[in-house]
């Protein structure tokens, strides 16, 4: 409908004008002469004529009082839908075929930061910075081309705002930016542009009915008098509510908010609450008070508190992480500590001592213990990793004996692996992990038997997309696939499946790390993995590792020979806990070696400097205060550039790989260790260093 046509119709009631007002016009002059003529010479009429005449004279009168031109109900309907238009939240700007503003509200004037009086530049020159321009082009052409098109976008000041089109008569395209919700301001008392009536209408009434939020019109007792599509639709009502209470459309939890917010709009001016709808839907409705009427934005909030819970989520993993590895640390050093004296105690006390059974159960629980912080530090994403150039086909056929002994008898192993598989840069060790913790739960999800499937390919990425808890970048990527046909995972636990301790296992069936593990292990590697499941039908982890596109085999270094180490070595040993020195050093002496002892890196490198024969090899912990193992490390190379370094800690901090140039020839010993890893540890790197001279 063209804006003439509308303008016409609010003006008369709805009636079209046209040659019949003329004819009205005419009978109504003719009843008037007949009138006179009856006042003129009564006699020849009679009584009847004068009251048939006076009745057919009124009767044109009410005709030509009925046709007049004046506002109508329809005109003042449609003022209102304007006024609430142009005092909406919603940012929005009507353009005509050139791309100028011909019509605009105030929160647009607010967006684009437009001076007052003045008509503000259109969108793409107001708000066209470069993270814009792109968009706000194809919007300008899909409106160019009578389509309509949505997109979000970020705005200068880092807040989002969905841009949206519609097509209008005339060549003219409605813009609106959502959400905006701001204060009201008055509009300016003239404006500078002069204004066609009847656009004005037109465009504005456009813009109530085609908005991307929902808009209604509620009198004051709460009765609905007009609304949008979007309004009715968020609460699955039908698309005629007109007349009908807003209480009976919201649902029973709401209906107190709502009537709370209606009460203090009318004080205030504006207000709030949330609306629910079917399918957990969330939504928004702010109130203005206006003119005797509520003016109400039902803006669904739906995808907005979903980011939300899964940023909330990924802030938790990430702090049960960091707790995680804190822990873990401290930990490490009890157990070295543990695990180091219950050895001692084994070496006194032969099998059958009376004492053994004991020291061996203290011996294999803290074993056990050390195993479970191993976990810890996987999910949380702080162990130390020692990757190199893989090809995953060749991995998984070598683990593959391994996973058919943990499957029980009904339930088979294939392997599908795709041609040409891309390499890989990952620890051989920590993705084995991986794939039998997989390979575990699908046994446990199929209790009647079935088939547990590794399948491996390559996969370009070519634009970013969700997955899981994270986003997966565009790249060239090997995807390995773990696939069952078990009962499958249920929705709500499909959110959690991650989260360490959580477990839908009996009790004492689980820890409830497993999964945590993965998740960790991919992520340090550099990847992501997800899940899809389905209740009765299985599920598939999806594990997504970047191609490595380096070297395809690493070259071994050169070893020196072999040199004897009994008894004849010195060794600077670096720790800050007491417990934990004083079993490495014990455990050193054992075999024979000097032992030096520092409790810190100041002490250490006094040490050194004051120590008159060689040092052979150097053992310091990473973490320690005042200076850490990497900052002793540089500076003792310094003083002895060829001396052998071995790190000992409970996690790897990122200091250690990244700040020691020559990190790739440093040796590192993960706590918690007993004497035969300390031992071995010490011997091969002792063995393949040349002998230092002893005048350095």
């Amino acid at each position: 409908m063209t804006a003439a046509g509308l303008f016409s119709q609010t003006d008369n009631y709805g009636l079209p004008g046209g040659a019949w007002r003329w004819v009205a016009l005419g009978f109504f002059f003719v009843a008037v002469a007949a009138a006179g003529v009856v006042v003129v010479v009564p006699a020849a009429s009679g009584w009847l004529g004068v009251g048939l005449v006076t009745g057919v004279g009124a009767i044109a009168a009410l005709v030509l009082y009925a046709i007049w031109p004046r506002a109508s109900v329809a005109a003042l309907k449609a003022r209102h839908i304007a006024e609430a238009a142009t005092r909406a939240n919603v940012a929005w700007v009507v353009t005509n075929r050139q791309g100028a503003v011909v019509h605009f509200n105030e929160a647009y004037r607010r967006l684009v930061k437009g001076p007052a009086r003045e008509t503000p530049p259109p969108p793409e020159l107001a708000l066209g910075a470069d993270s814009a321009a792109a968009m706000l082009y194809r919007l300008s052409r899909k409106a160019g081309a009578g389509q309509v098109h949505e997109e979000t976008f970020e705005a200068v000041g880092g807040f989002e705002l969905l841009a949206a089109v519609r097509p209008l008569a005339e060549g003219r395209t409605a813009w609106w930016f959502t959400p905006r919700i701001a204060a009201c301001e008055k509009p300016a008392a003239a404006e500078t542009l002069p204004r066609d009536p009847a656009a004005e209408i037109a465009g504005q009434t456009a813009v109530f009915r085609d908005a991307p939020i929902g808009m209604a019109i509620a009198g004051h007792d709460g009765t609905l008098l007009e609304t949008n599509a979007l309004f009715p639709a968020f609460f699955a009502a039908g698309a005629d509510v007109k007349t009908r209470l807003l209480s009976d459309l919201v649902p029973e939890p709401d209906r107190a908010g709502l009537g709370a917010a209606l009460v203090l709009a009318q004080a205030e001016g504006s207000a709030k609450c949330p609306a629910h709808a079917a399918g957990d839907r969330l939504g928004e409705i702010h109130v203005r008070a206006l003119a005797g009427r509520f003016v109400l934005y039902l803006i669904d909030i739906s995808e907005q508190k979903e980011l939300e819970s899964k940023y909330a989520q990924s802030q938790k993993m990430q702090a049960v992480g960091q707790l995680a590895g804190g822990v873990a640390h401290d930990f490490n050093n009890l157990l070295t500590v543990i695990i180091g004296n219950c050895e001692f105690l084994l070496m006194r006390h032969a099998a059958g001592d009376p004492s053994f059974r004991e020291i061996n159960e203290v011996h294999q629980n803290a074993l056990r213990a050390a195993r479970l912080v191993g976990q810890l530090l996987a999910f949380s994403r702080k162990q130390t990793l020692q990757p190199r150039v893989l090809i995953l086909r060749d991995v998984i056929g070598e683990l593959a004996q391994l996973l058919r002994r943990l499957l029980r008898e009904g339930i088979e192993l294939h392997l599908d692996h795709g041609s040409e598989l891309w390499p890989a840069h990952a620890d051989e060790t920590q993705i084995s992990n991986v794939l039998i913790n997989l390979v575990v739960n699908a046994r446990d999800a199929m209790p009647r038997g079935g088939t547990v499937t590794i399948a491996t390919a390559n996969e370009t990425v070519e634009r970013a997309r969700e997955l899981g808890s994270g986003l997966l970048p565009a790249g060239d990527f090997v995807r390995i696939d773990v696939r069952d046909s078990g009962v499958g995972i249920p929705r709500e636990n499909v959110e959690k499946i991650f989260d360490p301790f959580f477990t839908t296992k009996p009790v004492g069936q689980g820890t409830g790390l497993g999964l945590a593990t993965v998740y960790g292990i991919v992520k340090q590697t550099g990847g992501l993995i997800g899940v899809e499941s389905e209740v009765g039908k299985g599920t598939v982890f999806r594990i997504y590792l970047p191609r490595h596109k380096g070297e395809s085999v690493a070259v071994p270094a050169e070893r020196a020979q072999p040199r004897d180490i009994t008894g004849q070595d010195t060794i600077l040993l670096v720790e800050d806990e007491e417990a934990v020195r004083s079993f490495a050093a014990r455990a050193l002496k054992l075999r024979g070696y000097q032992v030096l002892e520092a409790a810190g890196g100041e002490e250490a490198l006094e040490l050194v400097r004051r120590h008159p024969g060689a040092i052979h090899l150097l053992i310091t912990d990473v973490v320690m205060p005042n200076m850490d193992g990497p900052t002793l490390v540089r500076a003792v190379r310094r003083l002895k550039p060829d001396l052998a370094v071995i790190f000992m800690s409970g996690y790897a901090e990122e200091a250690f790989r990244r700040h020691d140039e020559n990190a790739a020839e440093l040796h590192f010993l993960a706590k918690p260790f007993g004497l035969k890893q300390l031992a071995a540890k010490v011997k091969d790197v002792l063995s393949s260093t040349p002998a230092p001279n002893a005048a350095e």
